[in-house]
């Protein structure tokens, strides 16, 4: 099939808008499958993996492909939760084109507003899907001025519902003149398009002018394009993927209107920080992407590939990045839901996949020649991790077995962190929201059969002294034999916030050998790490090591290491420590309606708000200021303030000292561990 019969599409939007419907209502109408299945059945082709089937939303992005008028669509359906907006994310540069969808009995929500504005900033040609048109078109009106205030003016009908939503009438390629619509009359809208088109080319508003009658679609196409290109133009299709009004037009919009791969914006691969071109029209070196990577139970390792530029075919040696060895493709596959072709060849505008290839990981751009290293997609901007879990072994022995399938799940969700803190000796997952993480550990458990229990990470706190004072120690013990004897006299003195830990020296006259001074900051440094009042680290400190004792056969280092802890101990006790907490910038993206709310309970818990403003139009900004230990499971609270709207990013500041409660608490752990 010729690259310019080839149409890569993804359908992107909020949950509960239909996506996976209207993708198998197109498979079927399109005979690329004989049953309609159903998300409630569990049956349809995209939702196929069991956690999908399980929760009846997408859990995953699915590549499925159909035929329509000689036409190869490749669609993939994306998850529409806010909480795996970074799994929808990550497919954007596998296609030239986005179809937001909408359903048009619900609101507009803030994740359909980020995948616009998402394709927006990766260029993705745009249009828009209103679903459910038989659930009653009493709303269009209403919806159409909704998306124009939040999307623009450029989106604009390419058809309409008839009055009663059983039919959708079409606007522009053989435009039903004088057929009833539940909105504007056909002509109007007619006219509105093609004004709209003809705005980016001169020639051609020229030739409309002269013309003095209507241009046709195949007039309008090079036009329509290059108004895709420039975001002049953003089409909007209704259909019902439960009755399938408005099916067939739909398709049609896809194959005639949506830009084949040539036509589209070309892919953000970049060189040494510069932008570099392919032809996809060129069988001259390969250069593909990894869109996505997963783990089959019986393929293994899946890497999702989309092809720029050649062709790749079984038995092709390809490069991953600026490696020098190259592998072998063995088995080359095309997708659809868990059936999987076995193909021959992939050329530059194809979607594939590829199995057992160990090196592959999300984001990798392979190649065939050298001339191509370096190459790299630009990278994606995925949200800031909003939840966090501490993850143990249920099993002892396991730590080393939950290490390596975390990062086999962290390579298949890149919207997912995994993170090991030496200090408090925790190994930390961190996503979008509860949810996210639980559908990661569920996974753990189906595909890996590890299980894990979970907590809530430990706040890292530290202690610091408030006044100089000091201390001092006489290490004396006596066993029969050789002895130890040291004596260290030190004082300390607080520092500014940041400046860490500073040991100075001024024993004179040989109170102490300086050959034993590093035994002394040894044993301080012990303490530093062990603590004072808390069992957390000290910090913010200088210590003065002044005077001391030593005897010519029983002073060893031990002795002096074991001395030199004690007298900063008794140093600390004596100079006001203090606990300290790490305070943390936070910025909210929340609904403007829920701003009171949001920002009485950041006040309520020993938060600071900063600022406030709009994000937009039904939107609103919070800045704000408050202890990490009062954001303790702040997503699973911010969703339920905010309906599930809000979203949140955490940016460390500064530590300061924590108050006499939360001191106490501290405090108090810590004896109760010991």
């Amino acid at each position: 099939m010729s690259i310019n019969d080839v149409r890569n599409i993804a359908f992107v939007g909020q949950s509960g808008v239909g996506k996976t419907s209207l993708i198998e209502r197109l498979l079927y109408t399109s005979h690329s499958k004989t049953h309609l299945g159903s998300v409630e059945k569990g049956d349809t082709t995209t939702d196929f993996d069991p956690l999908s089937i399980r929760y009846h939303h997408s859990i995953e992005s699915t590549p499925v492909t159909m035929r329509w008028c000689d036409h190869r669509l490749n669609i993939i359906d994306t998850p529409g939760l806010p909480e795996l907006l970074g799994r929808a994310l990550s497919i954007y540069p596998a296609v030239e084109t986005t179809a937001l969808v909408l359903d048009l009995s619900m609101p507009i929500t803030q994740l359909s507003e980020q995948l616009f504005h998402f394709a927006q900033a990766r260029k993705k040609c745009q249009m828009i899907v209103v679903n459910k048109v038989d659930t009653g078109v009493g709303g269009v009106m209403a919806l159409l001025q909704e998306i124009e205030q939040r999307f623009g003016s450029v989106c604009l009908p390419v058809n309409m519902p008839t009055p009663d939503g059983d039919a959708i009438v079409d606007c522009y390629f053989k435009p039903e003149y004088g057929t009833d619509t539940c909105a504007f009359d056909v002509e109007s809208l007619h006219e509105r398009l093609v004004d709209q088109v003809i705005e980016v080319d001169e020639a051609m508003m020229e030739l409309y002018l002269e013309q003095g009658s209507a241009l046709t679609p195949q007039q309008l196409h090079a036009p329509f394009e290059e108004a895709l290109r420039t975001g002049h133009i953003i089409p909007i299709c209704f259909v019902s993927g439960q009755s399938g009004a408005g099916e067939e037009l739909l398709l049609q919009t896809l194959v005639d209107v949506m830009p084949m791969p040539s036509e589209g914006n070309p892919p953000l691969l970049e060189k040494n920080d510069k932008s570099i071109s392919v032809d996809c029209e060129t069988l001259d070196h390969v250069v593909a992407h990894v869109y996505k990577v997963s783990v089959d139970p019986y393929l293994g390792k899946l890497a999702y590939i989309r092809v720029f530029q050649g062709e790749i075919n079984a038995g092709s040696q390809l490069y991953v990045g600026e490696s020098n060895k190259a592998f072998k493709v063995g088995h080359l596959y095309q997708l659809q839901g868990k059936q999987r072709t076995e193909i021959s060849q992939a050329r530059a505008g194809d979607l594939c996949v590829l199995a057992k290839v160990d090196d592959l990981y999300f984001d990798s751009v392979i190649h065939d020649s050298h001339d191509e290293d370096g190459v790299v997609m630009q990278t994606l901007a995925f949200p800031n991790p909003m939840h966090s879990l501490v993850v143990k072994p249920k099993k002892r022995g396991d730590e080393q077995k939950i290490s390596e399938v975390l990062g086999k799940i962290a390579a298949e969700d890149p919207s997912l962190t995994i993170e090991h803190r030496v200090r408090t000796n925790e190994t930390i997952i961190s996503g979008q929201g509860e949810f996210h993480l639980k559908v990661a550990l569920e996974k753990m458990a189906l595909v890996y059969k590890v299980e894990v229990d979970t907590s809530q990470p430990s706040v890292e706190y530290f202690e610091t002294i408030t006044l100089s004072a000091e201390g001092s120690y006489r290490h004396k013990k006596q066993s029969g034999g050789a002895g130890q004897f040291g004596e260290v006299h030190l004082k300390v003195r607080p520092l500014e916030r940041g400046a860490g830990f500073k040991f100075v020296n001024k024993v004179v006259g040989g109170a102490i050998p300086t050959a034993l001074i590093p035994a002394v900051e040894k044993g301080v440094r012990q303490a530093l790490e062990e603590g004072a009042i808390s069992g957390n680290p000290i910090k913010d400190i200088e210590v003065t090591v002044f005077d001391g004792k030593y005897h010519s056969v029983d002073s060893k280092e031990i002795a002096f290491v074991i001395a030199g802890k004690k007298a900063f101990l008794n140093a600390v006790n004596a100079a006001s420590p203090i606990v300290l907490e790490p305070i943390v910038d936070i910025s909210l993206s929340i609904p403007t309606e829920t701003v009171g709310d949001v920002s009485g309970d950041l006040s309520a818990n020993r938060g600071i708000i900063i600022g406030t403003l709009p994000e937009g139009s039904n939107f609103s900004s919070i800045k704000a200021r408050s202890p990490l230990n009062e954001l303790q499971d702040y997503a699973r609270k911010l969703r339920a303030m905010t309906g599930g709207e809000g979203s949140f990013s955490l940016q460390f500041s500064h530590y300061e000292a924590a108050p006499p409660t939360v001191q106490q608490d501290v405090c108090q752990e810590q004896r109760s561990a010991i």
